[in-house]
């Protein structure tokens, strides 16, 4: 009972690379009535949506709506720059706190070493020796 091994195939695009099931049908094109219906469909929602708009500004005043969102937009970015700049100020005062703890943290260390180091002994002097000549 040997089984064939099962190959594992790329799929290629275009014609060529399609897998013909089965029982399955090639896809056919849309009819010509079916296109025609879609395209007519199609205009009536461009042409309903331009008309639309075209009313829009009897109802709205257009000029007041853009200079508004245009308002918003500066002070919301004035309001960014301003928070990004005070928390970069608060960036900076850290950086200086850490700095400052920096300096004490190695001052007592220095101190501590400096305070608790043993006192040098005083050696005997040394007696000083002729260097040896060599004899010739």
């Amino acid at each position: 009972m040997s089984r064939a091994p099962k190959r594992l195939t790329l799929a290629r695009s275009g014609r060529l690379g399609r897998i013909a099931r089965p029982g399955s049908r090639p896809k056919r094109p849309p009819g010509r009535i079916r296109q025609l219906a879609e395209a007519v469909l199609l205009l009536a929602g461009g042409v309903g949506l331009l008309l639309a708009l075209m009313r829009l500004p009897g109802r709205l005043d257009t000029l007041l709506l853009v200079s508004n969102a245009i308002a918003n937009l500066i002070a919301g970015l004035s309001k960014l720059g301003l928070g990004l700049l005070q928390l970069l100020g608060v960036l900076l005062l850290v950086g200086v706190v850490l700095v400052a703890l920096a300096f004490l943290a190695g001052g007592l260390i220095r101190l501590t070493r400096a305070l608790l180091r043993p006192r040098p002994r005083t050696a005997p002097p040394q007696q000083k020796t002729k260097p040896l000549q060599a004899k010739s």
